[in-house]
């Protein structure tokens, strides 16, 4: 009996030492606040982007008790725009053209709500203005949209296009496009939506500061935020009221390398877009995680425009987390090359609580590591060590001499 309780006692010590290796792997942790039912959302706090691994692979959950340490599972949920688009289907009714331009009629049987029509134009450069009118029974029309711009620009300079008619929700049988052009539009297709979009949900970055400069035909703006944070959303403000289309590449700092002449930045390209006085200058990015921006605005011949202000900002990262046992929980993270974690519920479809609560933090503490005990030299002290080598040529010399004499 004696030597199965002394067998059960090293194996639980065994347990807690395994498990409490576990979570001293990771460097840093956050003490979880508030926990009072199975289910709660943790939202990332900023401090957390600084040391994660890129693919926040690296993010654990642990509680610890008197006899235990446990892992808590997790779903890991990101705020994202939620499109639930769907696709109108219409019949050209009729096409003609008069002096105002080129009329296209379109009929859709259903009653529907639609509130974006795309239309493919092939040619290669126009400016057009559209008006976009609604009717139930084609006696009465009613305006949707005047003087709407489209236009497409293909040069050796820039390639851009825009031709989406975006609108509030309509809902009519007949719609009634006219492009004020002397040339017939070669229209290969159009497309009538309802985009129902649930709006993405952000979080505001402070800018530490954002300097603006002019370099062979380019304006360059570098861009600081105080942390290393997830990026998904760019917003540059103009405040030039002329009609401009310029291109411009979105980079962010990877390192920097000390050299002769200084720190020499190592920028990564992460997004091609367009700057438009047609559009809203905000630019999705594809969620990288970094602390530096840097944009390239092409001018060309034309005069730089004038950037007021710059934002930055970022999905929101919760983790949805059960907690079934009471104990003391941390989140922690700071492991490099860490795997993603393998939980049950992240396989199996799970009835969620409606309001499920979010936890508070503590403060960010560093996981202490163990110190790696080092081993003294026998000999601190370097004379010791020269007064053995004298020794050690004094008896080589004795016994060599010694060998001589015999010989003689």
């Amino acid at each position: 009996m004696r030597l199965n309780n002394s067998f059960l006692t090293i194996l639980a010590f065994l347990t807690i030492s395994i498990c409490f290796g576990q979570m001293n792997s990771y460097s840093k942790k956050i003490e979880l606040k508030g926990i009072d039912s199975l289910w709660h959302n943790i939202e990332l706090p900023n401090e957390v982007f600084e040391d994660v691994n890129s693919n926040l692979s690296d993010i654990r959950i642990y509680g610890i008790t008197k006899n235990d340490t446990i892992e808590a599972p997790y779903l890991q949920k990101v705020s994202k725009a939620e499109d639930a688009n769907s696709q109108i289907s219409f019949n050209l009714f009729n096409s003609v053209n008069n002096s105002k331009g080129y009329f296209y009629t379109y009929e859709i049987p259903q009653k529907e709500t639609i509130n974006e029509i795309l239309l493919n134009i092939e040619d290669p450069n126009f400016n057009w203005e559209i008006t976009l009118e609604g009717s139930r029974h084609m006696k009465q029309w009613y305006t949707i949209l005047e003087d709407y711009r489209i236009l497409s620009i293909n040069n050796d300079q820039t390639n851009y296009s825009f031709t989406t008619l975006k609108f509030p929700d309509a809902s009519f049988r007949f719609y009634r496009v006219l492009i004020k052009s002397k040339d017939k539009p070669n229209i290969a297709s159009v497309s009538i939506f309802k985009k129902a979009k649930k709006p993405a949900e952000y979080r505001n970055y402070d800018v530490q500061s954002f300097t603006v400069s002019q370099e062979d035909k380019k304006t360059i703006i570098d861009i600081d935020l105080k942390n290393r944070v997830p990026l998904n959303l760019l917003e540059l403000t103009v405040d030039d009221k002329i009609d401009y289309y310029r291109s411009i590449s979105i980079q962010y700092l990877v390192d920097s390398v000390k050299t002769e002449k200084g720190y020499y930045q190592n920028y990564s390209p992460l997004a091609t877009k367009t700057l438009s006085s047609m559009e809203d200058n905000s630019f999705q990015l594809p969620g990288t995680l970094a602390q530096r921006l840097r944009v390239i605005i092409l001018n060309n011949d034309n005069q730089a425009l004038k950037i007021s202000d710059v934002k930055l900002k970022g999905y929101l990262h919760t983790l949805t987390t059960r907690f079934t046992e009471p104990a003391n929980y941390f989140l922690v993270y700071g492991k490099p090359y860490d795997n993603f974690p393998n939980y049950d519920i992240s396989k199996t479809t799970i009835s969620l609580p409606e309001n499920i609560t979010k936890l508070d933090f503590g403060s960010v503490v560093e996981i202490p590591k163990p110190e790696i005990e080092t081993i003294n030299p026998i000999f601190e002290n370097k004379w010791w060590l020269w007064v053995i080598i004298g020794v050690v040529i004094a008896l080589l010399g004795y016994f060599t001499i010694g060998m001589m004499k015999k010989e003689l």
